[in-house]
């Protein structure tokens, strides 16, 4: 791992942390060359997950996106990065257990709207009016049926 001071590659794990049940992994480290401590999250990098479109295609399964959407939901929110990895990696996780390697779009994005429920009320609605595509007031009560 490099070091995010000085780009050294001489760093060492300080401390190790599984959060919760998942495949995630919190590592403290410390370069050996300038001593600056930091934090790494790691994880088991799925291969090949497919997300399945409404309008039937296919796409290999970018993480990016997800955490691009998230980002827009939660700005200007009390939620810090690391709470955004792990609600995502969590949510994965979930899914492919329930879906294997091919996963619908709609799955994904109504798993992180019930976990976003209940992490900041907020955030949800500005996600779910985005992905639901709200056109107009009325149209609401579609967030309370999710």
């Amino acid at each position: 791992m490099r070091c995010p001071k000085c780009s050294s590659n001489d760093t060492k794990v300080v401390d190790s942390r599984s959060p919760r049940e998942g495949s995630n992994i919190r590592r403290r480290r410390e370069c050996n060359e300038c001593g600056h401590r930091f934090s790494t999250l790691e994880q088991v990098l799925s291969e090949d997950l497919i997300v399945l479109k409404r309008n039937g295609t296919q796409e290999p399964f970018e993480k990016r996106k997800l955490l691009e959407g998230l980002r827009k939901a939660l700005t200007k929110r009390p939620c810090n990065r690391e709470q955004v990895e792990l609600l995502v990696s969590d949510t994965l996780e979930n899914l492919q257990s329930e879906f294997d390697q091919e996963i619908p779009s709609r799955a994904i994005a109504d798993a992180l709207m019930n976990r976003l429920r209940s992490i900041d009320t907020t955030a949800y609605i500005r996600y779910a009016c985005k992905y639901l595509k709200f056109q107009e007031a009325g149209t609401s009560a579609q967030i309370r049926q999710t």
